[in-house]
């Protein structure tokens, strides 16, 4: 006999139970378990006076504001319209079926009553929460940066005198504080001195480089993050303008790895952005192994013709090179802006001899860089470039890049959402949470038999173990390893 649906509205509702109507391996039930979010109040309870309307609650509005980037809503009107429609929303909150919803405009000033500090609690809140798990060893980092995109109008970009910038930041400064709650706190930073973009001053105005579809002059921001080696769990993250160098975060994306982890970093993959002579310098001095892509091969190019440094022999009891044709080059003079000392010939060597187009087109002869600490550079260099360095930059592309992909295709990461630095990083530290929990929810419930089943198949079938550490597996096993598990190992 075929049903038929009834679709006139009940009188009363009083048998609905929200909590047996999402099912048990709902992922917001894993959420719910895994994330402790009664901090909050505490975090807050500044925020708040004693006398007054009573407010919404502390743990809801932030669940709001993790829902808006877990499923990246459109925009905050929306996830208010659609919570009512969502029982799932409806229980994760707290809230009945005839429970009025809040207005959209109190996430917006929880944010600006808050700040940032508190999305960055929740932050590493899940950072400790894979830690505890296991997910996260600490050992080896990887690190990378992504643009962007900035919530403003690429086509009003102003130009203009740098002291006019200069001017016009301060004067919009001023007039932000006058919208805000709180105009004690200081939004502003100095970013592009020629450009300014009057919705969102904060957000240079940069491309993605050249020979680069996208490749336009935009208003940007830049997230860096430092992701574990083991299950890809981002322990840091930094947004700063799009025109900061990444070489410039490197230690202070570590410190904070190494803060949040409580764990001591050993190896720093990274690609040929913060491969600088001094990065090396500085990870040699802390003990790190630098498997870093340096920024440019060391020496000349091959097709030069000139001898590159390696064969200049250096002779620590003299402070002097030797080039190949037996000459002595001493010390000179120190470059402060390089901190590198320079060695040369005497006057007229190198003009008569007979290597010396091989050598050098200067008349006054070849000259030979040294830099401060030149040992430890050398042995980041050799490290940079040895077969495990190599195999580590290949594992970095799928794993920190896959995990920017991701961020951008699912959690809204392409495009910011709100205007202002101090509002982007919040943003950073929501998606960084969102993803981070994903990784917490699918360790707790591992992999079907299935898939390890599959996976353990095609290791086999490749000659390779997934218990053995001396039989890697080719990248695209690794690849679809670390997308069955989450990790890349079992």
């Amino acid at each position: 006999m075929m049903g038929q649906q009834q679709d006139q509205k009940e009188l009363f509702s009083y048998h609905i139970d929200l909590d047996r109507r999402v099912r048990s391996e709902h992922p917001l039930r894993k959420i719910q378990a895994a994330v402790d979010w009664n901090f909050v109040r505490s975090a807050v309870a500044g925020c708040y006076g004693h006398n007054g309307n009573v407010s919404v609650d502390p743990v809801v509005i932030l669940k709001m504001m993790f829902l808006l980037f877990y499923d990246d809503v459109k925009s905050e009107r929306e996830l208010m319209r659609i919570i009512p429609e969502r029982l799932d929303y409806l229980w994760f909150l707290g809230y009945g079926l005839d429970e009025v919803i809040p207005d959209h405009s109190v996430l917006s000033k929880a944010r600006t009553r808050w700040g940032g500090q508190v999305f960055e609690k929740l932050f590493l809140h899940t950072v400790g929460q894979a830690c505890a798990a296991g997910l996260v060893d600490g050992a080896k980092l990887h690190l990378d940066s992504s643009l962007v995109e900035a919530n403003a109008d690429p086509q009003k970009t102003r130009s203009g005198p740098p002291e006019l910038i200069a001017a016009l930041k301060a004067a919009y400064a001023v007039q932000e504080q006058k919208l805000d709650e709180h105009p004690r706190r200081a939004h502003y930073q100095k970013k592009n001195r020629q450009l300014i973009h009057p919705t969102d001053p904060d957000a240079p105005t940069m491309s993605r480089g050249p020979g680069n579809k996208y490749s336009q002059a935009r208003p940007r921001y830049k997230e860096h993050r430092a992701i574990d080696d083991r299950c890809g769990v981002i322990t840091a993250v930094q947004t700063t303008g799009a025109d900061r160098e990444d070489g410039d975060l490197l230690e202070e994306l570590i410190d904070q790895h190494e803060e949040s982890t409580g764990q001591a970093a050993q190896t720093a993959v990274t690609d040929s952005h913060y491969g600088t002579l001094q990065n090396y310098r500085k990870l040699q001095e802390r003990g790190l192994t630098t498997h870093m892509a340096p920024r440019r091969p060391p020496g000349p190019a091959v097709d030069s013709g000139k001898f590159p440094a390696a064969h200049f022999t250096y002779h620590p009891s003299t402070d002097t090179y030797t080039c190949p044709a037996g000459a002595a080059l001493q010390r000179r003079n120190f470059d402060r802006f390089r901190q590198a000392w320079l060695y040369k010939t005497k006057a007229g060597i190198c003009r008569h001899c007979p290597l010396r187009e091989r050598c050098t087109p200067s008349a006054s002869g070849r000259i030979i860089m040294r830099y401060e600490n030149q040992e430890q550079i050398d042995q980041g260099l050799a490290q940079a470039q040895s077969p495990a360095a190599r195999h580590d930059r290949r594992r970095r592309q799928h794993l920190v890049e896959g995990s920017f992909a991701q961020a951008a295709n699912q959690h809204h990461l392409r495009r910011s959402r709100w205007r202002r630095l101090w509002r982007q990083r919040i943003q950073s530290w929501l998606i960084a949470a969102v993803q981070n929990i994903k990784k917490l929810i699918g360790h707790r419930c591992g992999p079907s038999p299935a898939a390890v089943a599959l996976a353990t198949n095609c290791l086999r079938l490749s000659g390779s173990s997934p218990q053995r550490s001396d039989s890697p597996a080719p990248p695209f096993l690794e690849r679809m390893l670390f997308a069955i598990s989450g990790c890349p190992t079992f």
